[in-house]
């Protein structure tokens, strides 16, 4: 009761927008990379419909939860890296196979959470090559801003100059009233397709787990690297950066946990979110800190929402033009980009890793089945330490 009390008397317009466009960014970024994989499954569009209830649901539950018993801002979702690992797969491998990985995937995030060996590798990571980190994975969707005029020219002009204007009189309410004005001005120009899109409820799909062991070592363990470094490492990163210090252990529990259930009806494991999450936790969803978990309370109660209208979602993602989307996307990280460069430089003698740590990040590299992430994180932590102590030759 108290927790809901203090939600209530902490609850701002901007906390609550902060937490809409998370989820829109997620639903038209991220969800896209899903939608592909359902695409090469060949299944039926009332399974795709139900893989979005459960990694709705999923999010909902425990992004509510964490925040409000933490009152810390944390944004979950779903694993986008081990979304883009089920394109390759589904057309040779069956869904009950899937789901095996799935379970087998978030009974070892919970085992990592109840071990409590995730902060200890966090503490190990300095703070230029945790920033290094987070803008080479943000600089792509702030590019794509700008790219998009080559689509859409008068649509994401229009969008980038309005944009500089509503922030320039109205910077906490800029990205909701742009995101307005974007889909207005695309209506106008005969770019939605809005009148086909009707509420539709969704049924979730049941599927019976099947364990073999070409898909654990095929999909299981590719997703469960991915997870952690492509999600949980850099997700702890934002909270550490504005200066959150919950431990990744009860979050790794509770995701592990709705990985579970939702693992029965389609859902892909659940984790903390890394590109949303930097929308909730900077000081543009509240100037106080401490009032921020409203944002990742609202985030979790608009993927409720989303999760029942899971096939309503579906519908609206193919009505707006994709220039509208990326530019909405990348301006309303511009914020969170520019901080995460000039922490890069805010220590001399890390400037050159964080430096080195966000271009390999931003090079999209994977290899080993694992992401740019991680491999960023290793190369920035061998030249922070090479170049801290470099070897000298005796003259």
């Amino acid at each position: 009761m108290n927790a809901q009390v203090s939600s209530h008397r902490d609850s701002s317009f901007t906390a609550i927008a902060a937490g809409f466009l998370a989820v829109l960014v997620s639903y038209t970024g991220p969800m896209t990379i899903y939608y592909q994989a359902w695409q090469s499954s060949g299944l039926p569009t009332e399974h795709f419909s139900s893989w979005l209830w459960a990694v709705s649901i999923a999010a909902c539950l425990s992004g509510i939860y964490l925040s409000l018993r933490y009152q810390t801002p944390i944004i979950t979702a779903w694993s986008a890296p081990g979304a883009a690992l089920l394109i390759g797969l589904l057309p040779g491998t069956s869904m009950g196979e899937v789901v095996g990985a799935y379970l087998a995937v978030a009974c070892a995030l919970i085992a990592i959470g109840v071990s409590g060996v995730f902060d200890k590798l966090l503490k190990a990571i300095p703070k230029s090559i945790a920033c290094g980190m987070m803008a080479g994975i943000l600089i792509q969707f702030g590019l794509k801003a700008f790219t998009a005029i080559e689509s859409n020219p008068t649509l994401a002009l229009g969008l980038i100059v309005g944009f500089l204007v509503l922030k320039a009189f109205l910077p906490r309410y800029a990205l909701v009233l742009l995101f307005i004005a974007g889909v207005l001005l695309a209506k106008v120009m005969g770019l939605t397709h809005l009148d086909q899109i009707h509420f539709e409820w969704t049924t979730p799909v049941f599927y019976s787990p099947e364990f073999s062991l070409s898909s654990l070592l095929s999909f299981g363990i590719p997703l469960l690297l991915t997870s952690l470094t492509g999600q949980f490492l850099p997700g702890m990163a934002i909270l550490r950066k504005d200066g959150y210090s919950v431990s990744a252990d009860p979050i790794l529990k509770i995701t592990g946990l709705l990985s579970v259930f939702v693992a029965f009806v389609g859902g892909i494991t659940t984790v903390i979110a890394a590109i949303t999450a930097a929308l909730c936790t900077g000081k543009d969803a509240h100037p106080d800190p401490q009032k921020r978990y409203v944002a990742g309370v609202a985030n979790g109660l608009f993927y409720g929402l989303g999760a029942a209208m899971a096939g309503s979602v579906v519908m609206l993602l193919t009505a707006l033009p994709g220039a509208l989307i990326a530019v909405i996307a990348g301006l309303g990280l511009l914020g969170v980009i520019a901080s995460n460069t000039e922490g890069i430089f805010q220590s001399k003698e890390g400037s050159e890793a964080g430096v080195i740590t966000l271009l390999v990040t931003a090079s999209g590299l994977n290899f080993l089945s694992i992401g740019s992430a991680f491999w960023g994180v290793v190369f920035g932590l061998l030249s922070y330490h090479l170049l801290k102590n470099p070897l000298r030759l005796n003259n």
